[in-house]
């Protein structure tokens, strides 16, 4: 494997690129072909063009540093690493999907070393980004977003300048949530569809030209009855928007019975060891016939080597998904005391999420109507 250190190399024009998962080496392989210096850096060593052995090698080669990696941690441990070496000249480019709150933080380490940021929050999948043609949902400043736009431009086929940073995240986020619920359902109608003796072609045929029909759709509904469920964006990606949508509504008290239901259902893919599947792989459970790697009994998923959209410092996704009903428990418990309200919850059972969803309802019902 070829590694570069900071003094082999000029530095005006290269890209970094932090992350080599599906979307982050799409990205990396067609720069290279558009005639970028391309560097990389990943957690795990990759035989690639111009790997480095550091983040602080990848800044001091790389005016342009585009971030592709998979949740908040990941995101703030790279714009730390990488702030040791950051100064005037650097431009950083985060595509994760996070928090609001999580991607403010890291545009405020970047800044403070004098650097521009830009929120470049992407909607596509693995054939866009080799193909160039994401679309950016954009947040930060004016002055940033002119710099960055070159880099964005050439792996893109629109950028939409949100606002602030923090607010595309907002956006992207909720964006997933109508791609989950639209996949879930597409799930469930075919599941309704087969039921009933009926082709499930003629359900594709029919949604064709019917008026909620979507590229999306488009996309994921011809895999589904292939029973193809190879990623283009996986179910522990999935689940973490999910999960992040949720935490932003339960800051404002607002239930969201739909995602809370489509995050449900990946979850329970993640307890049957589909993590890495395309998240259309929801429709496993609908499915008559046996799927070969479907378990009998549910287990939760190892951390694997992975190889999904924005991979690089995060930690396993199968340990994560053991917490989320802990961490939605922890948002309920503070809910709870804003409201003046104390008592438990079991946060660990499944099956207890809907009394959850209900009990926090109540709760705020109480809250918006004033009883104490």
């Amino acid at each position: 494997m070829e590694r570069h250190t900071s003094a082999s190399q000029p530095k005006q024009t290269n890209i970094g690129v932090v992350g080599l998962g599906i979307i982050g080496r799409g990205i990396a392989a067609h720069l290279r072909r558009k005639g970028f210096p391309v560097f990389v850096w990943n957690r795990s060593p990759r035989p690639v063009p111009n790997f480095v052995g550091s983040l602080g090698d990848l800044a001091e080669l790389c005016n342009y540093i585009q971030i592709f990696v998979s949740d908040d941690d990941a995101l703030l441990q790279t714009a730390e690493q990488l702030s040791e070496k950051l100064t005037q000249r650097h431009v950083v480019l985060a595509h994760s999907t996070v928090a609001p709150d999580s991607m403010r933080a890291a545009a405020d380490i970047v800044q403070r070393r004098g650097a521009r940021f830009v929120e470049a929050c992407f909607t596509g999948s693995k054939g866009a980004a080799e193909k160039g043609e994401l679309v950016y949902y954009v947040g930060g400043t004016d002055e940033a977003l002119r710099e960055g736009r070159p880099i964005l431009e050439a792996s893109s086929k629109e950028i939409v300048h949100i606002g602030a940073v923090g607010q595309a995240s907002v956006i992207k986020v909720a964006t997933n949530m109508v791609s989950a619920a639209s996949v879930q359902a597409a799930a469930e109608a075919l599941a309704l569809v087969q039921a009933q003796g009926l082709p499930v072609e003629k359900f594709v045929e029919a949604m064709r030209v019917n008026a909620s029909y979507s590229d999306t759709l488009a996309m994921k509904l011809p895999k589904m009855l292939g029973r193809d469920f190879a990623p283009h964006f996986s179910v522990k990606h999935m689940l973490k928007d999910m999960q992040i949508a949720i935490q932003i509504a339960l800051s404002h008290y607002q239930d969201l019975g739909v995602t809370a239901a489509a995050r449900d259902q990946l979850f329970e893919q993640m307890q049957w060891g589909h993590g890495d599947d395309d998240y259309s792989a929801v429709l496993r459970k609908y499915l008559h016939e046996r799927v070969p790697g479907f378990s009998e009994e549910p287990q939760i998923q190892e951390p694997l080597e992975q190889s999904d959209a924005e991979e690089s410092i995060t930690a396993s996704a199968g340990a994560e998904t053991q917490n989320i009903e802990r961490e939605e428990a922890g948002l309920v418990a503070s809910s709870e005391s804003v409201l003046g309200f104390s008592g438990t919850m079991n946060a660990t059972a499944p099956a207890a999420t809907p009394l959850r969803r209900g009990f926090l309802k109540q709760l705020l019902s109480r809250f918006s109507s004033g009883e104490e």
